[in-house]
């Protein structure tokens, strides 16, 4: 049985772990052939690309810090070198940190929004041009804050907004070039990071197991399903949608 993204390539930020880790596996599995993005951990991103290749895939990791324009610039010049095209590319990068609105400052509102907001701005233009005559796909990973609100989470919330209002206005300005770009928005999903913070215990975990409709908090193959939906053909007449996919919390 072929394969949904055999000869595809496929750009994956922030992949050393996580969700991203997920979607980089499984759209490989699909046939995609991988460039593993990371910040920091290279030990993780040589993890999930020995993992790839184990499994018959094909997979690079390439450092990168998708905040920083001469990063993203790199992380483009080298997919073009290794592999010489893109058709997917899935902004998975980001951070999250809560604090109450008097805690609020400077600092805080731009380490969140130059990841999540200008990083990923910049990283779908300078993936563009590598883009060919048929198109691709552009998944945002965004949150299912924007609907839930939490408190605490002003700034986090607010990047994740915009994500989703950017998610809308690129399908519409990219639809003509045959790139489509829909978001997908998480739950509370049981990654590293969110054990690190303390949300798969305790309060939090409560809240969303007494919550949401199925009653338990997500985990990383809730999502990678439907990013490899998104980045085949099976959705090739959606653009400009998020699609929360939390356990049915709203």
């Amino acid at each position: 049985m072929a394969k949904k993204l055999e000869g595809k390539v496929a750009v994956v930020t922030g992949a050393s772990k996580g969700i991203g880790a997920g979607i980089a596996k499984a759209l490989a599995a699909e046939g995609a052939s991988i460039i593993v993005n990371y910040a920091s951990s290279k030990e993780g991103a040589d993890k999930v690309v020995t993992e790839i290749i184990n499994a018959g895939g094909k997979a690079f990791a390439v450092q990168g810090d998708v905040s920083k324009q001469a990063d993203i610039t790199n992380l483009f010049s080298q997919t073009k070198s290794i592999y010489g095209q893109l058709d997917i590319l899935v902004n998975n990068a980001g951070v999250f940190e809560f604090s109450p609105i008097e805690q609020v400052d400077e600092a805080h509102f731009h380490k969140q929004f130059n990841l999540n907001v200008l990083g990923l701005l910049l990283t779908i233009k300078e993936a563009l041009p590598l883009f060919g005559e048929n198109g691709g796909s552009i998944i945002n990973i965004s949150s299912s804050v924007t609907t839930l609100t939490p408190p605490n989470s002003s700034v986090y919330t607010a990047t994740k907004g915009a994500v989703d209002a950017l998610t809308g206005v690129l399908a519409k300005e990219l639809g003509a070039r045959k790139i489509r770009v829909n978001a997908i928005n998480p739950g509370l999903i049981a990654t590293e990071g969110a054990h690190a913070g303390g949300f798969t215990e305790g309060d939090t975990k409560t809240w969303v197991e007494s919550t949401a409709p199925l009653g338990r908090i997500g985990q990383v193959d809730d999502i990678a399903p439907s990013a490899v939906y998104l980045a085949s053909e099976d959705s090739k007449y959606l653009t400009g949608e998020t699609i929360n996919i939390s356990g049915g919390m709203r």
